[in-house]
C-alpha cells in the first residue's frame, strides 16, 4: 500500500501514549475529535507494555451457539484467515468484533495459542470487545485490549474477516493504522499519520510550560495566566 510507513515513522508514533496521539489528532485532523477511538473502556491485562502501532487485520467472532460449518470448511476458513493475518504490510494489529450481542464476551477466541500464532505471523497485538483467557500463558510482549476476561472458549468461531468492524464504537477497516496502549485505541488516518509525532511534540512543549509553572512553590492564578500566554506562543 502506498501509505506504508517506514520503521522510523512507526517508532515515532510508538514514542507517544494513545491519549497524546488523540490530542495530536485534534490538531492535524480536527474533524475526528470525537471519532476513531473506543467509546467504552477496554481492559489491558498487561498495562506495563509500551504503545503499539499496526495495520489493522479485522474479523468477527461468535461463541454462544455452534456456527454450523462442516469441519473441513471451518478448517479452510481458518487457514484463509491466518493467510490474511500474515499478509503485508507489517506490523499488524488484529481488531476483532464479538457479534454475540447481549452475550458479548461469552467465549474467548484469544488465549495462549492464538497470541503465539498471531505473534509468529507478524501481529503485535489485539483489540477486541470480546473476552480473553490464559493470561499467564499468552505470548510474551503481545499487546492485549479486551472487553473482559472469561474462562471458556465455548463455541467460538470466526464468522468473517477483512471487513469493517466496530469495537466499542471504534470503527476499523482493513489496513487502518491503529495505535493502542493501556488507555485504549485510536485509528490514525493515513493522510495525517506522518504529521502526528510533530503535533504531539508541539503539545508536549506547550504542556511543559504549564506543568513547570504548577510545580513551582507559591503557584498562583497570576502565574497561570503568564504560563498560558507563554504556551500560546509556542508554535
Amino acid at each position: 500500500m502506498s501509505d506504508t510507513l517506514t520503521e522510523a515513522e512507526l517508532e515515532a508514533l510508538r514514542a507517544w501514549d494513545t491519549p497524546t496521539i488523540c490530542n495530536a489528532l485534534e490538531l492535524v485532523a480536527p474533524e475526528r475529535r470525537a471519532l476513531g477511538f473506543n467509546r467504552r473502556p477496554l481492559y489491558a491485562p498487561f498495562p506495563e507494555l509500551k504503545p503499539v502501532v499496526g495495520y489493522a487485520r479485522t474479523a468477527m467472532i461468535r461463541a454462544r451457539e455452534p456456527y454450523g460449518r462442516a469441519k473441513e470448511e471451518a478448517r479452510r476458513h481458518r487457514i484463509a484467515y491466518y493467510e490474511y493475518i500474515a499478509a503485508p504490510p507489517r506490523p499488524t494489529i488484529t481488531v476483532i468484533q464479538d457479534v454475540d450481542g447481549p452475550d458479548l464476551g461469552f467465549g474467548a477466541f484469544w488465549g495462549e495459542v492464538q497470541t503465539h500464532l498471531h505473534q509468529a505471523l507478524g501481529a503485535v497485538g489485539v483489540v477486541t470487545d470480546g473476552c480473553v483467557r490464559d493470561l499467564d500463558a499468552m505470548a510474551k510482549g503481545f499487546f492485549v485490549l479486551a472487553g473482559s476476561v472469561m474462562p471458556s472458549h465455548a463455541h467460538v468461531e470466526l464468522v468473517d474477516f477483512g471487513g469493517t468492524v466496530s469495537v466499542h464504537g471504534m470503527v476499523v477497516r482493513h489496513d487502518d493504522l491503529v495505535h493502542a496502549d493501556r488507555h485504549g485505541a485510536v485509528v490514525i488516518p493515513h493522510a495525517v499519520a506522518r504529521q502526528v509525532p510533530e503535533a504531539a511534540a508541539l503539545l508536549a512543549r506547550r504542556e511543559k510550560v504549564l506543568l513547570d509553572a504548577a510545580k513551582r512553590p507559591g503557584f498562583s492564578v497570576a502565574d497561570l495566566r503568564r504560563a498560558l500566554a507563554e504556551a500560546d506562543e509556542i508554535h
